[in-house]
């Protein structure tokens, strides 16, 4: 008899947070959807849920609900890849693997067969268990017969269940609370005002009543609890990557002999991804060396393309960013990685605007091929009590399109330096002012302020008195007094 796992991450998109801000485990946290008190509550732990915070607050009202709330947004792509390398991993145990599009962290697997390999299906769903706890996951593994009760099963408990007969699946699926599935709140709500709090009697309330009153996305839930409806495995069909390699006899010692095999190796590896509808998204260029052993550099084209000329000037600027190989190399591989190519990427001839967005971000891939992935960064604005922790740097992927706007006039820009800058005490007799910024710029002509920044009891104390400070010779300084260190620090400048 065909058998059907469902593995379940609950809470995913937190689990994936917590992996990778792991101090933050000890307190409350949230996954919010963007970084600012008026993005929405996505997901909650149990201690922020203990305090009141629930899926769809405010970041500003769960913070007012709970001051020690910690919470980030976790970014879509960042989803998809952990969810692709699970797959991969769990392809280990199966090769059939369905992950879900709808539900990022719930993984449908082909369980049918496995005994003889791995003892039992018990020890199977045991060891894919052990591997998802090894990650730091939380997880529940229910071996089942139906890809609706499995996966209601898996929802409803944790750790590992292995099932006997249809028969048993059927009526513990039955048994599962209904807020465990993935029904609309206000559906949920209604239902519970009905007496309907479990899937087996969700499953015996009349099909048609249930569209008419809850939607297509309700009924097709309905149909799949009472069995009317069921949905074979859609395993994923991973494709090889798009590979090329050469092999170095006698092994290469110098650099233009390693860009002559990369320019004769790129058409056919872009023609593999062509043929698969494909753009490449990254080129990774592995050396394998005669002493040292393998060697990957990773390396990024401004946007998914196809253009093997602007790819070998990437590789070329990586190399010769070297100046020499540090030992012979006896192999060379490219491996594409590629995502769906767009109309536009298929497009032989377009029109040039006046700022071409496209040859901005190739110099500015040029530029990481050259110095580093971290050589080209933009600021992002991010909430914090103090000026100089404001910013936050983070590698600038895709250069925006100009959105000029006519102002009346100018506006200043306030230049802040990281760390502050120590002044000099100012001389109690001093007949000509403060010397800021030395002789050069003269003495210091008018003050605005002070301006009370004070606070930090959280972690440290703070109380800083701002000041505007205008030097003779026009400069416009931005400067404070630090109560509790009795220091003058430059914070920075007004332009």
């Amino acid at each position: 008899m065909d058998r059907t796992a469902c593995v379940d991450l609950p809470a995913f998109p937190l689990q994936w947070l917590l992996r990778a801000r792991p101090q933050w485990r000890a307190g409350p946290v949230a996954v919010v959807e963007a970084d600012s008190p008026r993005a929405a509550v996505l997901w909650v732990d149990e201690r922020a849920w203990n305090e009141g915070v629930r899926p769809g607050l405010t970041y500003g009202a769960a913070l007012a609900l709970c001051g020690a709330l910690r919470a980030a947004p976790v970014p879509e792509g960042e989803i998809e890849r952990e969810v692709s390398r699970l797959a991969r991993r769990l392809r280990t145990f199966t090769p059939h693997v369905e992950p879900s599009r709808e539900e990022p962290g719930v993984f449908w697997l082909d369980a049918t067969g496995l005994e003889r390999l791995f003892g039992s299906l018990r020890n199977w769903a045991r060891l894919i268990h052990a591997e998802l706890e090894q990650r730091g996951y939380r997880a529940s593994v229910v071996a089942g017969f139906s890809r609706f009760g499995s996966y209601a099963l898996a929802r409803a408990r944790r750790g590992v269940l292995v099932l006997d007969s249809p028969a048993e699946e059927r009526r513990a699926a039955r048994l599962v609370p209904l807020p465990r599935l993935r029904l609309d709140p206000r559906a949920l709500e209604t239902l519970e005002k009905l007496g309907v709090r479990t899937v087996g009697e969700f499953a015996d309330l009349p099909h048609e009543g249930i569209e008419r009153r809850f939607g297509a996305e309700a009924a097709r839930l309905h149909r799949l609890a009472a069995g009317l409806l069921e949905l074979p495995l859609a395993p994923e069909r991973p494709q090889p990557p798009a590979l090329q390699r050469a092999a170095f006899e006698p092994p290469a010692a110098e650099i233009p002999r390693l860009l002559a095999a990369v320019e004769r190796l790129l058409p056919p590896l872009l023609e593999v991804l062509r043929q698969r509808g494909r753009a490449l998204a990254r080129l990774q260029v592995g050396l394998r060396f005669e002493r040292l052993g393998d060697h990957l550099e990773r390396l990024c084209p401004a946007a998914p393309t196809l253009d093997a000329r602007s790819l070998r000037e990437l590789v070329r600027l990586r190399f010769e960013a070297q100046r020499r190989l540090p030992d012979r190399v006896v192999e060379l591989v490219l491996v594409g990685d590629g995502v769906r190519a767009s109309a536009e990427q298929w497009r032989l001839f377009e029109g040039r605007p006046r700022r071409d967005l496209r040859a901005a971000a190739e110099a500015l891939a040029r530029v990481r091929a050259e110095l580093g992935e971290q050589a080209v960064v933009r600021a992002r604005v991010r909430e914090a009590h103090l000026p100089e922790a404001r910013l936050a740097w983070e590698p600038l992927r895709e250069l925006p399109a100009p959105r000029p706007r006519e102002t009346a006039q100018g506006r200043l820009v306030r230049r802040i330096y990281v760390p502050p800058l120590r002044l000099p005490a100012p001389a109690r007799h001093e007949p000509d002012g403060w010397m800021l910024r030395g002789l050069e710029a003269g003495p210091m002509t008018r003050v605005l302020g002070p301006y009370i920044l004070s606070g930090g009891w959280w972690q440290r104390a703070v109380h800083r008195e701002y000041h505007f400070a205008e030097t003779q010779k026009g400069e416009l300084l931005w400067i404070y007094y630090d109560r509790l260190r009795r220091q003058w620090f430059l914070q920075g400048r007004v332009e």
